[in-house]
């Protein structure tokens, strides 16, 4: 169904007191904003409905678009807001890690340096509490090192004169294994900035040589918030650690230049440095994720809204959220603004058409539509996000009758075993019936590819509830479902029962009579 919307004049707003034949009623639509810049907030548009296949839809000076949202940021991977509440629930950063990042297995740091460019420093003059090297050479506490064209020059402390020169480009401590001292950390002359690892000039650029586990060190505090470790939330950091160091090495196996700024992770050296998140990082030293054998591209987002958006990880539902300020969100935006931002001049309609189906309002916007005088724009829900500085692409028009396509993305958690402690389940099956790990390793796997084929969480089971269970006589596994159950047995697979099939398998006396279900009853 079309709406063609006709607004041949302005009017001056009048209150909506009834519906004419033929046309919606004028909405003024004035909830409180929240997330936009104040030049999108000037004035609004009214959302044409779809009630016929010819909708008349007049717009009136001052009238407003209601946007209503989830979330914080794009919403892929995992939702720091999200860990934080799984975290005070009692999870544990192994937890958390498998349920927003699924697919995924742990490893361990195979490459333990690695080069961060530092976009606010245009040259190295640098020296050390405890001494430093350059160029093979050992460097006295209390001298300064400058670097230029290739040749280090020592000098008697910053400003002082030189010592001696030697060829070099990099300036190293005492030692570059991680969580060394406060004396061997380099420190820029002036400034005082202090940075683990060595530094050194680069293609033209002042480069950090640091550690990975020394790396994230800065970048956490940056990327999260310390306070968290004081309100149980130390599990939340240990996993934002571990992301941290696994999105770093995922780039970098990429073929990308990591530096300091939000083009690849807010890192600040020593200077941005937290106890408590020195302690997340430390506790995680060299732990990553791999997919594929390799590092996976962990991104995360602040807030999720209450379900991942999918892409490179399963889509996951995320009750943690329910803790973030940005949870759900209002947002007023004027007809001017979305006409100009979306270059249609005077605007006639606007709507979402697609959405991703995964939570309230229809999940995600997937695409956009906004119709005006000067023409059609359809753009992706992330580019909308974009062009009117929302805080997120979860978001729909209060109003819009017509509901967007759904396209679901591919779902999963709440699945057998996302979100367990796979070495703490397996060390309990195995006092339970000797070798009954390698059963629920098995088990687990299978039924989250069926779990996966009837469209995850979204499907006739619906989300896993508790843990995968070995029945008394290791001979097979059950997961309960908020819909149903799934029941495996080497011989038999998985199958599903729901609804009605299930009862009638209770009613009959469950496994102890009939032994482990041969065929799915999905109803």
């Amino acid at each position: 169904m079309v709406t063609r919307v006709r607004p041949k004049r302005l009017l001056p707003r009048r209150p909506a007191t009834g519906q004419r034949p033929g046309r919606t009623r004028n909405r003024a639509l004035t909830w409180a904003a929240a997330g936009l810049a104040p030049a999108l907030l000037a004035g609004g548009l009214v959302a044409a409905g779809a009630t016929d296949s010819a909708t008349e839809v007049e717009l009136s000076v001052g009238s407003t678009v209601t946007l209503i949202g989830h979330g914080h940021g794009h919403g892929r991977g995992m939702g720091q807001w999200g860990a934080y509440g799984y975290a005070r629930k009692g999870w544990t950063a192994q937890q958390i890690l498998r349920h927003f990042y699924g697919g995924t297995t742990a490893g361990k740091v195979d490459r333990p340096e690695i080069d961060v460019t530092l976009t606010g420093q245009n040259s190295v003059n640098v020296h050390a509490d405890a001494g430093m090297r350059v160029g093979g050479q050992t460097v006295a506490p209390g001298q300064a090192v400058s670097l230029s064209g290739g040749t280090a020059t020592i000098r008697n402390g910053c400003g002082g004169a030189a010592v001696r020169s030697v060829p070099a480009t990099f300036v190293e401590p005492l030692s570059m294994a991680p969580s060394r001292p406060a004396a061997e950390f380099l420190k820029f002359c002036g400034s005082e900035k202090a940075y683990r690892g060595a530094l050194g000039v680069e293609g033209g650029r002042v480069v950090n040589r640091v550690h990975i586990d020394d790396y994230v060190k800065g970048v956490i505090p940056r990327e999260s918030l310390p306070a968290w470790g004081d309100s149980g939330g130390a599990a939340a950091l240990q996993a934002q650690a571990v992301a941290a160091r696994t999105y770093a090495l995922a780039a970098i196996a990429g073929g990308k230049k990591i530096d300091d700024t939000q083009n690849s992770q807010v890192y600040g050296g020593v200077e941005g440095e937290d106890r408590r998140t020195n302690a997340a990082a430390d506790a995680t030293a060299g732990q990553i994720l791999l997919k594929n054998g390799k590092p996976a591209f962990t991104e995360f987002s602040a807030s999720t809204g209450g379900y991942t958006a999918g892409g490179e990880f399963p889509a996951v539902v995320d009750e943690g959220d329910s803790v973030s300020p940005n949870h759900d969100w209002t947002a007023t935006v004027s007809a001017s603004s979305i006409g100009s931002a979306f270059g249609v001049g005077a605007l006639q309609s606007f709507e979402v058409i697609e959405a991703n189906g995964l939570g309230p309002e229809h999940g995600r916007a997937l695409k956009v539509r906004a119709v005006g005088s000067g023409g059609t724009a359809e753009v992706t829900g992330e580019e909308a996000r974009n062009k009117l500085q929302l805080k997120s692409s979860w978001f729909s028009v209060q109003g819009q009758q017509t509901p967007p396509r759904i396209v679901k993305p591919p779902t999963g958690p709440a699945g057998p075993g996302f979100g367990l402690d796979l070495g703490s389940l397996n060390q309990l099956a195995d006092q339970l019936v000797p070798g009954a790990s390698k059963l629920l390793d098995l088990a687990i796997s299978v039924m989250n590819g069926r779990f996966q084929q009837l469209g995850g969480a979204a499907g006739p089971l619906g989300a896993a509830l508790g843990s995968p269970t070995l029945t008394p006589d290791g001979a097979g596994v059950t997961q309960l479902f908020e819909k149903g159950m799934m029941f495996f047995t080497p011989a038999t697979g998985p199958k599903v029962l729901v609804g009605k099939g299930l009862e009638r398998f209770q009613q009959r006396g469950g496994i102890p009579v009939l032994g482990f279900p041969k065929r799915d009853a999905l109803r």
